[in-house]
Protein backbone atom coordinates (compact mmCIF):
# COMPACT_ATOMS: atom_id res chain seq x y z
CA UNK A 1 0.00 0.00 0.00
CA UNK A 2 2.85 2.20 0.90
CA UNK A 3 4.54 1.76 -2.54
CA UNK A 4 1.47 3.26 -4.06
CA UNK A 5 0.98 5.90 -2.02
CA UNK A 6 4.27 6.82 -3.32
CA UNK A 7 3.44 6.37 -7.19
CA UNK A 8 0.41 8.36 -6.65
CA UNK A 9 2.39 11.52 -5.76
CA UNK A 10 5.67 10.82 -8.28
CA UNK A 11 3.76 10.68 -11.16
CA UNK A 12 4.09 13.66 -13.13
CA UNK A 13 8.04 13.32 -14.16
CA UNK A 14 9.93 10.88 -15.50
CA UNK A 15 13.75 11.27 -15.94
CA UNK A 16 15.46 8.97 -18.78
CA UNK A 17 19.19 8.65 -18.02
CA UNK A 18 20.31 8.34 -21.25
CA UNK A 19 19.22 12.01 -21.81
CA UNK A 20 22.16 14.41 -22.73
CA UNK A 21 22.29 16.70 -19.97
CA UNK A 22 22.83 20.60 -20.77
CA UNK A 23 20.94 23.76 -20.13
CA UNK A 24 17.57 22.79 -21.05
CA UNK A 25 17.99 19.27 -19.35
CA UNK A 26 18.90 21.75 -15.98
CA UNK A 27 15.81 24.03 -15.86
CA UNK A 28 14.05 20.38 -15.62
CA UNK A 29 14.86 20.21 -12.12
CA UNK A 30 14.09 23.86 -11.19
CA UNK A 31 11.14 23.51 -9.13
CA UNK A 32 10.99 22.51 -5.83
CA UNK A 33 13.83 24.39 -4.44
CA UNK A 34 11.33 28.04 -5.80
CA UNK A 35 8.81 26.21 -3.46
CA UNK A 36 10.70 26.20 -0.77
CA UNK A 37 11.62 29.87 -1.59
CA UNK A 38 7.97 31.22 -1.34
CA UNK A 39 8.48 29.90 2.39
CA UNK A 40 10.67 32.65 3.56
CA UNK A 41 9.24 35.36 1.05
CA UNK A 42 5.98 35.31 2.92
CA UNK A 43 4.38 37.91 5.04
CA UNK A 44 6.05 37.08 8.47
CA UNK A 45 9.50 37.95 6.25
CA UNK A 46 7.82 41.43 5.13
CA UNK A 47 6.87 41.86 8.67
CA UNK A 48 10.24 41.17 10.02
CA UNK A 49 12.28 43.12 7.34
CA UNK A 50 10.17 46.14 7.14
CA UNK A 51 11.18 45.90 10.74
CA UNK A 52 14.78 45.27 10.60
CA UNK A 53 15.68 47.87 7.69
CA UNK A 54 12.85 50.81 9.45
CA UNK A 55 14.54 50.43 12.59
CA UNK A 56 18.28 49.90 12.32
CA UNK A 57 18.48 50.67 8.22
CA UNK A 58 21.13 48.69 6.24
CA UNK A 59 22.72 47.09 9.26
CA UNK A 60 21.08 43.97 10.03
CA UNK A 61 21.34 42.95 5.83
CA UNK A 62 24.05 40.14 7.25
CA UNK A 63 21.48 38.08 9.32
CA UNK A 64 19.76 37.27 5.77
CA UNK A 65 23.32 36.51 4.21
CA UNK A 66 24.04 34.08 7.05
CA UNK A 67 20.29 33.30 7.22
CA UNK A 68 20.67 32.29 3.62
CA UNK A 69 23.81 29.95 3.82
CA UNK A 70 22.47 28.22 6.73
CA UNK A 71 19.42 27.64 4.50
CA UNK A 72 21.41 26.37 1.56
CA UNK A 73 23.10 24.11 3.83
CA UNK A 74 19.73 22.56 5.62
CA UNK A 75 17.77 22.20 2.08
CA UNK A 76 20.40 20.28 -0.07
CA UNK A 77 21.24 18.22 2.74
CA UNK A 78 17.21 17.52 3.80
CA UNK A 79 16.57 16.93 0.01
CA UNK A 80 19.40 14.74 -0.42
CA UNK A 81 17.42 12.71 2.25
CA UNK A 82 14.22 12.73 0.03
CA UNK A 83 15.82 11.49 -3.16
CA UNK A 84 18.36 8.58 -1.11
CA UNK A 85 15.38 7.00 1.01
CA UNK A 86 12.27 7.96 -0.60
CA UNK A 87 10.91 9.19 2.28
CA UNK A 88 10.04 12.45 3.52
CA UNK A 89 11.18 13.93 6.61
CA UNK A 90 8.39 13.29 8.57
CA UNK A 91 7.97 9.98 6.93
CA UNK A 92 11.49 9.05 8.15
CA UNK A 93 11.36 10.53 11.78
CA UNK A 94 8.33 8.33 11.83
CA UNK A 95 10.23 5.45 11.04
CA UNK A 96 13.56 5.64 12.63
CA UNK A 97 12.86 7.60 15.77
CA UNK A 98 10.63 5.53 18.65
CA UNK A 99 7.16 6.06 19.26
CA UNK A 100 6.74 9.07 21.90
CA UNK A 101 10.23 10.87 20.03
CA UNK A 102 8.77 10.76 17.05
CA UNK A 103 5.24 12.21 17.83
CA UNK A 104 7.20 14.93 20.13
CA UNK A 105 8.78 16.28 16.73
CA UNK A 106 6.64 15.87 14.09
CA UNK A 107 3.77 17.34 16.63
CA UNK A 108 6.17 20.70 17.23
CA UNK A 109 6.34 20.72 13.68
CA UNK A 110 3.37 21.03 12.92
CA UNK A 111 2.74 23.95 15.54
CA UNK A 112 6.15 25.65 13.34
CA UNK A 113 3.62 24.95 10.84
CA UNK A 114 0.91 26.84 12.26
CA UNK A 115 2.25 29.39 12.93
CA UNK A 116 3.62 29.69 9.40
CA UNK A 117 -0.07 29.56 8.05
CA UNK A 118 -0.79 32.39 10.53
CA UNK A 119 1.42 34.49 9.08
CA UNK A 120 0.75 33.61 5.42
CA UNK A 121 -3.24 34.02 5.87
CA UNK A 122 -2.56 37.38 8.03
CA UNK A 123 -0.49 39.07 5.27
CA UNK A 124 -2.80 37.90 2.70
CA UNK A 125 -5.80 39.11 4.74
CA UNK A 126 -4.08 42.12 4.96
CA UNK A 127 -3.31 42.77 1.61
CA UNK A 128 -6.69 42.60 0.76
CA UNK A 129 -7.35 45.42 3.29
CA UNK A 130 -4.65 47.94 1.41
CA UNK A 131 -6.57 46.71 -1.87
CA UNK A 132 -10.16 47.23 -1.31
CA UNK A 133 -10.92 47.93 2.26
CA UNK A 134 -11.80 44.34 3.60
CA UNK A 135 -11.68 44.09 6.71
CA UNK A 136 -8.79 41.98 8.38
CA UNK A 137 -10.86 39.30 9.14
CA UNK A 138 -12.90 38.34 6.54
CA UNK A 139 -10.26 38.93 4.10
CA UNK A 140 -8.87 36.34 6.45
CA UNK A 141 -11.46 33.80 5.53
CA UNK A 142 -11.53 34.74 1.63
CA UNK A 143 -7.65 33.86 1.50
CA UNK A 144 -8.06 30.19 3.73
CA UNK A 145 -11.20 29.52 1.33
CA UNK A 146 -8.85 30.29 -1.78
CA UNK A 147 -5.90 28.76 -0.64
CA UNK A 148 -8.17 25.59 0.11
CA UNK A 149 -9.73 25.52 -3.43
CA UNK A 150 -6.50 25.55 -5.02
CA UNK A 151 -5.03 22.76 -2.99
CA UNK A 152 -7.88 20.76 -3.49
CA UNK A 153 -8.91 21.22 -6.57
CA UNK A 154 -5.53 21.13 -8.55
CA UNK A 155 -2.90 19.08 -9.46
CA UNK A 156 0.70 19.52 -7.75
CA UNK A 157 1.76 20.37 -11.18
CA UNK A 158 -0.08 22.96 -11.74
CA UNK A 159 0.17 24.50 -8.59
CA UNK A 160 3.98 24.56 -8.68
CA UNK A 161 3.84 26.06 -12.10
CA UNK A 162 1.56 28.94 -9.73
CA UNK A 163 3.41 29.26 -7.47
CA UNK A 164 6.94 29.93 -10.23
CA UNK A 165 4.64 32.24 -11.20
CA UNK A 166 3.87 34.30 -7.98
CA UNK A 167 7.45 34.55 -7.15
CA UNK A 168 8.46 35.66 -10.68
CA UNK A 169 5.65 38.38 -9.62
CA UNK A 170 7.10 39.37 -6.41
CA UNK A 171 10.66 39.35 -7.90
CA UNK A 172 9.51 42.13 -10.78
CA UNK A 173 7.54 43.56 -8.37
CA UNK A 174 10.29 44.85 -5.82
CA UNK A 175 13.05 45.36 -8.60
CA UNK A 176 10.56 48.79 -9.91
CA UNK A 177 10.01 49.52 -5.97
CA UNK A 178 14.15 49.91 -6.03
CA UNK A 179 14.51 51.41 -9.19
CA UNK A 180 12.29 53.99 -7.42
CA UNK A 181 14.76 54.58 -3.97
CA UNK A 182 18.00 55.85 -3.32
CA UNK A 183 19.98 53.01 -2.07
CA UNK A 184 23.96 53.69 -0.54
CA UNK A 185 25.39 50.49 -2.32
CA UNK A 186 28.70 51.07 -0.70
CA UNK A 187 27.23 50.64 2.93
CA UNK A 188 24.54 47.99 1.96
CA UNK A 189 27.26 45.63 0.56
CA UNK A 190 29.33 46.39 3.44
CA UNK A 191 26.58 45.26 6.20
CA UNK A 192 25.72 41.82 3.88
CA UNK A 193 28.99 40.51 5.26
CA UNK A 194 29.86 42.38 8.34
CA UNK A 195 27.88 41.13 11.49
CA UNK A 196 26.67 43.72 13.49
CA UNK A 197 24.05 43.99 16.87
CA UNK A 198 22.73 47.29 17.57
CA UNK A 199 21.11 47.61 21.02
CA UNK A 200 17.47 46.02 21.08
CA UNK A 201 18.03 44.24 17.06
CA UNK A 202 18.29 40.42 18.81
CA UNK A 203 14.11 39.88 18.70
CA UNK A 204 13.98 41.61 15.37
CA UNK A 205 17.51 39.04 14.42
CA UNK A 206 15.70 36.21 15.31
CA UNK A 207 12.34 37.14 13.61
CA UNK A 208 14.44 37.44 10.34
CA UNK A 209 16.50 33.90 10.86
CA UNK A 210 13.06 32.69 11.83
CA UNK A 211 11.33 34.07 8.69
CA UNK A 212 14.21 32.74 6.51
CA UNK A 213 15.33 29.27 7.92
CA UNK A 214 11.76 27.55 8.39
CA UNK A 215 11.51 24.60 10.00
CA UNK A 216 8.55 23.43 7.51
CA UNK A 217 10.15 24.26 4.65
CA UNK A 218 12.95 21.47 5.75
CA UNK A 219 10.12 19.16 5.99
CA UNK A 220 8.58 20.36 2.35
CA UNK A 221 11.66 19.97 0.46
CA UNK A 222 12.27 16.99 1.60
CA UNK A 223 8.92 15.99 -0.05
CA UNK A 224 8.42 18.08 -3.24
CA UNK A 225 12.34 16.95 -3.94
CA UNK A 226 10.83 13.70 -4.96
CA UNK A 227 8.33 14.88 -7.83
CA UNK A 228 10.69 14.75 -10.59
CA UNK A 229 11.64 11.30 -10.25
CA UNK A 230 11.13 7.99 -8.64
CA UNK A 231 13.14 4.96 -9.21
CA UNK A 232 15.33 4.16 -6.28
CA UNK A 233 16.40 0.71 -8.08
CA UNK A 234 18.83 2.88 -10.83
CA UNK A 235 21.67 4.49 -9.20
CA UNK A 236 22.22 6.67 -12.65
CA UNK A 237 18.93 8.52 -12.05
CA UNK A 238 20.22 9.01 -8.21
CA UNK A 239 23.25 10.03 -8.81
CA UNK A 240 21.67 12.69 -11.69
CA UNK A 241 19.05 13.84 -9.38
CA UNK A 242 21.60 14.80 -6.17
CA UNK A 243 23.78 16.34 -8.83
CA UNK A 244 20.92 18.71 -9.93
CA UNK A 245 19.37 19.32 -6.92
CA UNK A 246 21.97 21.38 -5.86
CA UNK A 247 21.89 23.79 -8.92
CA UNK A 248 18.02 24.00 -7.85
CA UNK A 249 18.68 24.35 -4.31
CA UNK A 250 21.33 27.13 -4.92
CA UNK A 251 19.22 29.21 -7.67
CA UNK A 252 16.24 29.19 -5.82
CA UNK A 253 17.77 30.03 -2.24
CA UNK A 254 19.96 33.37 -3.93
CA UNK A 255 16.74 34.27 -5.66
CA UNK A 256 14.75 34.27 -1.76
CA UNK A 257 18.13 36.08 -0.49
CA UNK A 258 17.73 38.80 -2.94
CA UNK A 259 14.25 39.34 -2.42
CA UNK A 260 14.93 39.52 1.49
CA UNK A 261 17.64 41.89 0.82
CA UNK A 262 15.39 44.09 -1.48
CA UNK A 263 12.47 44.20 1.56
CA UNK A 264 15.32 45.60 3.92
CA UNK A 265 16.82 47.82 1.35
CA UNK A 266 12.91 49.60 0.76
CA UNK A 267 12.97 50.07 4.29
CA UNK A 268 16.39 51.79 5.34
CA UNK A 269 16.09 53.89 2.19
CA UNK A 270 12.88 54.94 2.57
CA UNK A 271 11.51 55.08 6.52
CA UNK A 272 14.67 54.60 8.09
CA UNK A 273 16.08 57.46 6.10
CA UNK A 274 12.74 59.53 7.14
CA UNK A 275 13.16 58.40 10.94
CA UNK A 276 9.93 56.49 10.33
CA UNK A 277 9.84 53.57 12.25
CA UNK A 278 7.08 50.46 10.95
CA UNK A 279 5.46 48.87 13.47
CA UNK A 280 2.27 47.72 10.59
CA UNK A 281 2.40 46.63 7.64
CA UNK A 282 -0.87 49.11 7.06
CA UNK A 283 1.27 51.74 8.15
CA UNK A 284 4.30 50.82 5.54
CA UNK A 285 1.96 51.03 2.70
CA UNK A 286 -0.11 54.43 3.67
CA UNK A 287 4.16 56.05 4.46
CA UNK A 288 4.94 54.43 0.71
CA UNK A 289 2.62 56.32 -1.04
CA UNK A 290 3.77 60.21 0.07
CA UNK A 291 7.21 59.08 -0.67
CA UNK A 292 7.34 56.66 -3.80
CA UNK A 293 3.96 57.38 -5.12
CA UNK A 294 0.31 55.58 -5.83
CA UNK A 295 1.94 52.96 -8.07
CA UNK A 296 4.13 51.90 -5.69
CA UNK A 297 1.41 51.08 -3.58
CA UNK A 298 -0.11 49.41 -5.38
CA UNK A 299 2.66 46.92 -6.36
CA UNK A 300 3.55 46.54 -2.96
CA UNK A 301 0.02 45.24 -2.06
CA UNK A 302 -0.55 43.17 -4.56
CA UNK A 303 2.80 41.62 -4.13
CA UNK A 304 1.99 40.88 -0.63
CA UNK A 305 -1.20 39.20 -1.69
CA UNK A 306 0.67 37.07 -4.06
CA UNK A 307 3.66 36.22 -0.90
CA UNK A 308 0.18 35.48 1.14
CA UNK A 309 -1.99 33.02 -1.00
CA UNK A 310 1.62 31.14 -2.41
CA UNK A 311 3.39 31.05 0.99
CA UNK A 312 0.07 29.61 2.51
CA UNK A 313 -0.06 27.04 -0.12
CA UNK A 314 3.28 25.64 0.36
CA UNK A 315 2.63 25.70 4.34
CA UNK A 316 -0.34 23.53 3.71
CA UNK A 317 1.77 20.65 1.50
CA UNK A 318 3.73 21.00 4.43
CA UNK A 319 1.61 20.01 7.13
CA UNK A 320 -0.07 17.79 4.89
CA UNK A 321 3.25 15.75 4.87
CA UNK A 322 3.80 16.15 8.33
CA UNK A 323 0.36 14.93 9.18
CA UNK A 324 0.86 12.04 6.49
CA UNK A 325 4.04 10.84 7.88
CA UNK A 326 2.91 9.95 10.76
CA UNK A 327 1.02 7.50 9.07
CA UNK A 328 3.78 6.09 7.17
CA UNK A 329 2.33 7.69 3.99
CA UNK A 330 3.45 10.53 1.53
CA UNK A 331 1.55 13.77 0.75
CA UNK A 332 -1.51 13.30 -1.36
CA UNK A 333 -3.91 15.57 -2.05
CA UNK A 334 -6.32 13.20 -2.09
CA UNK A 335 -5.87 11.69 0.55
CA UNK A 336 -7.43 11.85 3.93
CA UNK A 337 -4.48 12.48 6.21
CA UNK A 338 -2.69 14.71 3.77
CA UNK A 339 -6.25 16.95 3.80
CA UNK A 340 -6.56 16.55 7.84
CA UNK A 341 -2.54 17.71 7.85
CA UNK A 342 -3.61 20.71 5.26
CA UNK A 343 -7.10 21.82 7.60
CA UNK A 344 -5.34 21.51 10.64
CA UNK A 345 -2.49 23.77 10.14
CA UNK A 346 -5.11 25.89 8.00
CA UNK A 347 -7.94 26.00 10.17
CA UNK A 348 -6.34 26.57 13.38
CA UNK A 349 -3.93 29.26 12.20
CA UNK A 350 -7.56 30.70 11.09
CA UNK A 351 -9.01 30.30 14.51
CA UNK A 352 -6.19 32.49 16.06
CA UNK A 353 -6.17 35.06 13.53
CA UNK A 354 -9.92 35.89 15.29
CA UNK A 355 -8.19 36.05 18.63
CA UNK A 356 -5.22 38.08 18.46
CA UNK A 357 -5.57 41.92 18.12
CA UNK A 358 -2.25 43.15 16.83
CA UNK A 359 -1.83 42.03 13.23
CA UNK A 360 1.80 42.78 13.27
CA UNK A 361 2.92 42.10 16.31
CA UNK A 362 0.91 38.30 15.45
CA UNK A 363 3.68 37.96 12.61
CA UNK A 364 6.46 38.96 14.16
CA UNK A 365 5.88 36.49 17.34
CA UNK A 366 5.19 33.93 14.91
CA UNK A 367 8.57 34.57 13.18
CA UNK A 368 9.89 33.72 16.99
CA UNK A 369 7.96 30.61 17.18
CA UNK A 370 9.56 28.94 14.34
CA UNK A 371 12.84 29.88 15.21
CA UNK A 372 11.98 27.96 18.44
CA UNK A 373 11.07 25.10 17.10
CA UNK A 374 14.15 24.96 13.82
CA UNK A 375 16.29 23.47 16.26
CA UNK A 376 14.22 20.78 16.94
CA UNK A 377 13.79 19.93 13.46
CA UNK A 378 17.63 20.21 11.88
CA UNK A 379 19.07 18.03 14.68
CA UNK A 380 16.40 15.69 13.94
CA UNK A 381 17.57 15.99 10.35
CA UNK A 382 21.08 16.04 11.13
CA UNK A 383 20.82 12.37 13.39
CA UNK A 384 19.35 10.97 10.00
CA UNK A 385 21.26 11.95 7.25
CA UNK A 386 24.29 11.05 9.56
CA UNK A 387 22.82 7.57 10.19
CA UNK A 388 24.71 4.99 7.77
CA UNK A 389 21.16 2.68 8.73
CA UNK A 390 19.00 5.63 6.82
CA UNK A 391 21.58 6.64 4.02
CA UNK A 392 23.82 3.96 3.06
CA UNK A 393 26.54 5.17 1.11
CA UNK A 394 24.99 8.52 0.75
CA UNK A 395 25.71 9.25 4.77
CA UNK A 396 26.79 12.45 5.88
CA UNK A 397 30.90 12.64 5.74
CA UNK A 398 32.53 13.96 8.70
CA UNK A 399 32.29 17.57 8.09
CA UNK A 400 29.02 17.84 6.54
CA UNK A 401 28.11 16.36 9.63
CA UNK A 402 29.69 18.56 12.05
CA UNK A 403 28.69 21.32 10.03
CA UNK A 404 25.17 20.58 10.44
CA UNK A 405 25.78 20.12 14.01
CA UNK A 406 27.49 23.67 14.12
CA UNK A 407 24.08 25.12 12.82
CA UNK A 408 21.49 23.90 15.19
CA UNK A 409 24.20 24.73 18.01
CA UNK A 410 24.44 28.31 16.99
CA UNK A 411 20.48 28.80 16.40
CA UNK A 412 20.26 26.85 19.61
CA UNK A 413 22.43 29.40 21.48
CA UNK A 414 20.67 32.16 19.29
CA UNK A 415 17.01 31.17 20.78
CA UNK A 416 18.28 30.96 24.05
CA UNK A 417 19.10 34.74 23.62
CA UNK A 418 15.63 35.60 22.57
CA UNK A 419 13.68 34.00 25.35
CA UNK A 420 16.13 35.92 27.65
CA UNK A 421 15.01 39.26 25.46
CA UNK A 422 11.44 37.65 26.04
CA UNK A 423 10.90 36.76 29.87
CA UNK A 424 13.92 38.51 31.51
CA UNK A 425 13.08 41.59 29.13
CA UNK A 426 16.90 42.07 28.67
CA UNK A 427 18.01 44.45 25.70
CA UNK A 428 20.56 42.14 23.92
Amino acid sequence: MKNIFHKLKRDYYTINPKQKSGAFELLKYIGPGLLVTVGFIDPGNWASNFAAGSEFGYALLWVVTLSTIMLIVLQHNVAHLGIVTGLCLSEAANKYLPRIGSRFVLWSAMGASISTSLAEILGGAIALQMLFDIPIKVGAILVAVFVFSMMFFNSYKKIERYIIAFVSLIGLSFIYELFLVDIEWGEAARSWVVPSVPEGSMLIIMSVLGAVVMPHNLFLHSEVIQSRQWNLQDEKVIEKQLKYEFFDTFFSMLIGWAINSAMILLAASTFFRENMVVDDLQQAHSLLEPLLGNNAVIIFAVALLFAGISSSMTSGIAAGSIFAGMYNEPYNAKDIHSKMGVMISLGVALLIIFLIGDPFKGLIISQAVLSMQLPITVFLQVRLTSSKEVMGKYVNSVFTKYLLYGIAIIVTLLNILLLASFFVNVKI
